[in-house]
Order: structure tokens, then C-alpha cells, then sequence
């Protein structure tokens, strides 16, 4: 291995352990413009060194010949940040070095994920980056590996391989695995994320094979010691009577180790990280480490659906140890063995993981707060709201898209939102966030108090309707919602006492909305709405046969997981999917382009209003309420060009001047999976 020293720039000597004509060509190069990465083995003759200096990325390869791929550092994408990357949809044509900066074998090149085109390298590729022998003589198309990697796919039975499969892939060839899942994002969607993800958590220490993410624990938490060399350097001889005070003080400034690991990641320039502390994957409760499933998957997604680059992407899984009994037991899981952290212990991690984050990454850097317990979720979106951007996807990316899909509702059932009322059975995150944004929309179309606008939206927890007698029981981010009713201990008692016409379920627990619901509901509304969202599909409150079964077919529903078409009398009902896919991934590229830095509630409002204009006549004839997924891309730049447009009106977008069209802008600036032509 080339082992590179910062003096031999410094001192313009070369790199150590090269061969001399490696090193002479380096030391001809201005010492201030040479990056160099080791990535090849020392002893492989056919590796090539990749050097940028000014405005190219000139190759030098040991046989001392060259290349220079012309491509402009400072080049932009309609205005936009430079991509170093070259991976936006305005850089498709533009030939690019795969080796950028680093020194590497062919046989690495294959190896290589991010580079990686298997059988689709061309005659010139194989020549220039030393693949001849290594590949069969045959060249494909993408578009032929797609075709090939579905069909061996669709060979699967199980979901849970098909989840393995599409793993494998994307740790192989990362451009045909986003290339295979934007071409077929109706079938794959539902194996990369939920209802799949679910298992795939469940068995993660079973099925683990190589990381994707930062695992950041308990053992990360402080700092043991100082290095008493930068001590000795700092202050020994000057200060030598407060020593003991200093490094008692410096101690318990420290920042930790959390800084360093967030260091180990390859990946300098990230805008997007999505974070769990597993304790509340999906409905399936405390999976400790093993819902690093969880970020990785939304993460695939922020990529696929909203064209955020792969390499600005950062899963991280905080480890405070698990509640659950099997998982502590269980030979093959993979985190800390110990029951969870909570209280300061709690606290002091998390705001040293905050800290380090926006230190490593600066202002503007998106955290996703994933399945976080309801005790944790909420304390951590207020505390971190006002100083970090910040965004909880089980509290406000699903108000969002549920709004949405009401807006839309209203076009078949008329009326606004606030003539209607709503009924929740769940009071937790998803619950009360839903919730709150609807009374926000309500309030800002009728200009009607918010406390008024609350007072159409009654919520059903576990101890039954949550009502004023409850005031002093309940946990604090319920009490906006306990109004003057008597108390009601069953749900079917709810809907006939308060006789909604939106029927909404968050509570995780399968099977709730029973017949005896189902046709209450059918039978106080002429079109019921219903909407069934706990994921997985095992822990949705109700099926969408059920739902249109037992209202006689005037239900309109939408769910979390996806159902299969309905046919009932005669007529095929196909159920919406109120799925937070259609919300998250616009809604970060919307922030990642105009430069936010906070996140506010009216975006969420631009959001919803984006995703329910997207909505057909043709959906609605249909019966659905939710456009396709098969446009996700053109939904998600129409989501971020209003959730842009917001923050530039807010002032929140530091990213000037803003850019005239905003849709094409967004459109301009996705990720494209499409393989690049290497020189």
C-alpha cells in the first residue's frame, strides 16, 4: 500500500514507497494542488495515479504515460452548488475519470461501488483502466443489466431475498442498484422499504454482512483521556502551577470521541442524515442496533425519489442498548448488550452527536430524526428546532403526506377541512403530528384560532378518548387535545359519539377498525374517509378489502403499507398508499437547494399542497387519492420547488440568487444513475 505523509507535500519530497517515476511526477506538480488516495495495493504494476491540478484531473500512470480529463472544477448546475461528483441529470453527457484523485488497480476498480459498471465498461474503458482479463470479452447496456438483475429478482418467493438481493447490488454496482429501483419503483419499493424493511430490521444481526452507516455508541460518548504532548505544547513552562486546573477544565469541556467517528466516514460533503436510536422501528417496537435497517432505507430513498447524490447521504444508528429481551439474548445481534440508556446519560450523547454533527458538517446539513421513541421524538424536535435544521419524518413528514391525501379527498367528498371532523385512534408521534398540522391548515384557510381548530380533531388512545378529566395524566404533547367531552373507553362508542367523517388510525396494533367500525363510519357519512396507517402492512388497522368490503364500496381509503387492487361488485377499487416516500425525499431536496437552515412548519403546509395538486382526475376516477409512484421524481422536484419556494419567502434560504424556475432547478440538479463515460 502507498502510504502518503503530509510533510512530502509540505517539503515537495515525493510519496513514500512509490516507484521513483511515480514520484518524480509528483514532485513537478505545485505541492499545494496534489490529493492523492491509496487505494491499490503497492505491488500491483497496473494502477494508475489520478492527480488534480487547478481545473483538471490529470492521470499519470507508472508506465509514465497521461491523460487529462478537461473538467471544469468550478462548473455549476443552473446556478447551483458545484458537484464535484458529476452525478446531477445536467452532467449526464459529460465524460469523467472514475479514479478521480486516488491511485487504483482494475481489479479495485471493480470493486469499487461507486464506479463499478461490470460487463458495461466499453473496449476503450478496458484498455485505459486495466480490465483486460478481468471481465468476459462481452459488453452490455444498463439497460440490459436492468433487465437481467430483474428478472433474476422476480425468481424470489421471498421478500426477504429479494431485500438481500437488492442489498448485494447496491454494495456492488451503486448506479445500477438506483437504476434499477427508479425504472421499477412501483415493485421495488415495497422490498427496499416497507413492509420488507421491517423484517430485514428484525433479522439484521442474522443477515449482516458489511455496514452501511455509522454506528455510533455509548462507547463513543467521552474522551478517557488528553494527549499530553498537545498539553506539554500548549502550556507546560507557562502555566505550570494551573496544570491541574486546566486539565480538570479542558476534560470536562471535551467533546468526545463522537467528532472523531463522524471523521471515519469517507464522505466529506454530506447535506442528508438520517438517524435512529431504534427504539421504535415502524410497529414492531425496540430493535436496538438493528434498525440501522431504517436510515439506510430512507436514505435509498432520499436518492431514488428525490435525487440527492449517494455520496451526500450518512445512515447513522445510535446505540444506547436495547429493552428487548430476545435481541439481548440472541447470539447473532450485533449492538451493545446492555439495557437502554435514559435520562442525562441519555441527553448528554444525543447533544454531543448534534454538536459534532454540525461541526463536521456546518449549518445546513439535514438530520432526520427516524423512529425515535414518543418520549424522546418530541423533547428532541423542540430542543434541536431552533438550532439545527431538523425534520422528524414519523411526526411531520406523515402529517404531511396524510394531509395531502385529505386535500385531495375533498375533491370527491367536498367541502373544506374545516367542515369536517376527524377522529384518531393513536396519540403518539404520527398521531398528534397529523393532527397538529391539519388544525394549522385549518386555521390558516379560516382564519380561526388554532385552539378552535383543534377542537374538530378528537384523538383515542390506549385509556380510551383523551378529554379534559385526563388533563393532569396525560404526557404533554397529548394536552392540546383534551377537550370538554365525557370520557369514552371504546372506539366504535367514539365514532358514535362524535360522528366523524375522517376516520384515522396510528396506533400499531393490527385489526382495530372492526366491522362494527367499518360500518358506523359507512354509516354516518355517504363517503367515509378511512385511512389505516401503521406499518407494516401486519399492524395496519384495517385491510383495503376491509375497508371497501364492509362500507359497501364508498369508502375512500389510503394506508401506510400497500394492498393489492379490490375488486368489489363488479368494480376495482385501488387503495392509495399514504406512503411518507412521497413527501421526504422533495422535501429534503427542496431544503438542500435553496440553502435552508431551519425547518418550518409552513413548508411542511407547501409540501402537502405539492403532492395533492399532483393528484389526476384519472386517479380520482380510479379511486385514488395518491398520484402513482412511477411519476415520484416529477412529484418530488414539484415538492421541492414549493418547499424552496417557502423558504426563500421566509427567509430561511441562504442559497442566492433564487433561481427563476424551480421545478426545472430541481429537475437540474437530481442524481443520475446513468453509467458516465470514463477516459
Amino acid at each position: 500500500m502507498i502510504s502518503l505523509h503530509r510533510s512530502c507535500f509540505l517539503n515537495n519530497t515525493g510519496i513514500s514507497g512509490s516507484s521513483s517515476p511515480l514520484s518524480y511526477k509528483l514532485k513537478k506538480l505545485p505541492p499545494a494542488s496534489v490529493k492523492v488516495t491509496a487505494l491499490g495495493p503497492n505491488r500491483d504494476r497496473n494502477s494508475s495515479v489520478l492527480i488534480e491540478n487547478n481545473n483538471t484531473l490529470k492521470e499519470i500512470r507508472e508506465d509514465g504515460t497521461s491523460s487529462v480529463a478537461d473538467v471544469d472544477s468550478n462548473s455549476t448546475v443552473a446556478g447551483g452548488d458545484s458537484d464535484v461528483y458529476y452525478d446531477d441529470a445536467a452532467t449526464e453527457d459529460q465524460i469523467v475519470t472514475p479514479w478521480a484523485i486516488s491511485v487504483a488497480s482494475g481489479y479495485s476498480l471493480l470493486r469499487d461501488p461507486h464506479h463499478n459498471k461490470g460487463l458495461a465498461f466499453t473496449e476503450k474503458e478496458r484498455d485505459a483502466h486495466y480490465l483486460r482479463g478481468l471481465l468476459p470479452p462481452t459488453i452490455i447496456s444498463q439497460e440490459l443489466q436492468v433487465k437481467k438483475m430483474m428478472r433474476s429478482i422476480r425468481q424470489y418467493q421471498v421478500p426477504l431475498q429479494k431485500y438481500m438481493a437488492m442489498m448485494d447490488l447496491q454494495e456492488a454496482n451503486e448506479r445500477l442498484f438506483y437504476k434499477l429501483l427508479i425504472d421499477n419503483v412501483e415493485e421495488l419499493l415495497p422490498v427496499v422499504y416497507t413492509p420488507t424493511v421491517g423484517e430485514a430490521c428484525q433479522k439484521y444481526g442474522s443477515i449482516f454482512r458489511r455496514p452501511q452507516g455509522l454506528f455510533i455508541s455509548l462507547k463513543e460518548k467521552y474522551v478517557s483521556h488528553m494527549r499530553t504532548g498537545t498539553l506539554d505544547y500548549n502550556w507546560r513552562g507557562l502555566y505550570s502551577c494551573f496544570l491541574p486546573f486546566l486539565f480538570t477544565l479542558i476534560c470536562t469541556l471535551s467533546r468526545g470521541k463522537i467528532h472523531e467517528v463522524l471523521r471515519n466516514w469517507p464522505q466529506k460533503n454530506i447535506q442528508v442524515i438520517v438517524v435512529t436510536d431504534g427504539e421504535r422501528i415502524l410497529g414492531l417496537g425496540d430493535l436496538g442496533c438493528q434498525g440501522m435497517g431504517i436510515p439506510v432505507g430512507k436514505l435509498s430513498l432520499y436518492t431514488a425519489l428525490g435525487g440527492v447524490r449517494p455520496s451526500a447521504c450518512l445512515p447513522v444508528t445510535i446505540d444506547v442498548g436495547t429493552n428487548n429481551e430476545q435481541l439481548l439474548n440472541d447470539e447473532f445481534y450485533i449492538g451493545l448488550r446492555q439495557r437502554r440508556a435514559t435520562g442525562q446519560e441519555y441527553a448528554e450523547l444525543m447533544h454531543e452527536f448534534m454538536t459534532a454533527v454540525k461541526q463536521n458538517y456546518g449549518e445546513k446539513v439535514l438530520i432526520q430524526f427516524e423512529d425515535f421513541a414518543n418520549h424522546n421524538a418530541f423533547d428532541l424536535l423542540a430542543k434541536y428546532g431552533t438550532t439545527h435544521l431538523v425534520f422528524n419524518d414519523d411526526i411531520q413528514g406523515t402529517a404531511s403526506v396524510v394531509l395531502a391525501g385529505l386535500v385531495a379527498a375533498l375533491k370527491v367528498v367536498g367541502g373544506t377541512l374545516a367542515d369536517h371532523r376527524f377522529l384518531f385512534l393513536g396519540a403518539g408521534e404520527a398521531g398528534t403530528g397529523i393532527a397538529g398540522l391539519i388544525a394549522l391548515e385549518i386555521s390558516k384557510q379560516t382564519n380561526m384560532p388554532l385552539e378552535e381548530a383543534r377542537k374538530k380533531i378528537s384523538l383515542v388512545d390506549s385509556k380510551g378518548l383523551i378529554v379534559k378529566s385526563r388533563i393532569d395524566s396525560l404526557q404533554h404533547f397529548k394536552k392540546p387535545w383534551a377537550h370538554d367531552h365525557e370520557p369514552i373507553q371504546k372506539l366504535v362508542d367514539a365514532v358514535n359519539g362524535i360522528r366523524p367523517t375522517v376516520l384515522i388510525g396510528t396506533s400499531g396494533v393490527g385489526r382495530t377498525f372492526t366491522k362494527e367500525i367499518i360500518e358506523a363510519m359507512a354509516a354516518l357519512n355517504d363517503k367515509p374517509i378511512i385511512f389505516s396507517l401503521s406499518n407494516p402492512t401486519s399492524q395496519s388497522e384495517c385491510t383495503a378489502e376491509e375497508a371497501y368490503t364492509w362500507s359497501q364500496g364508498r369508502a375512500i381509503f389510503a394506508s401506510g403499507s400497500p394492498f393489492d387492487p379490490v375488486e368489489y361488485k363488479g368494480r376495482v377499487f385501488v387503495p392509495g398508499q399514504a406512503n411518507n416516500a412521497y413527501i421526504f425525499p422533495g422535501f429534503g431536496l427542496g431544503l438542500i437547494m435553496s440553502g435552508a437552515i431551519r425547518v418550518h412548519d409552513d413548508m411542511l403546509l407547501a409540501a402537502s399542497e405539492a403532492l395533492a395538486a399532483q393528484v389526476t382526475q384519472e386517479n380520482f376516477d380510479k379511486g385514488l387519492i395518491y398520484p402513482p409512484f412511477k411519476n415520484i421524481r416529477k412529484i418530488s422536484a414539484h415538492i421541492a420547488a414549493n418547499v424552496a419556494a417557502k423558504a426563500y419567502e421566509l427567509g430561511l434560504a441562504t442559497r442566492q440568487p433564487q433561481p427563476k424556475d424551480l421545478v426545472k432547478y430541481a429537475e437540474n440538479c437530481m442524481y443520475s444513475p446513468a453509467y458516465r463515460s470514463y477516459k
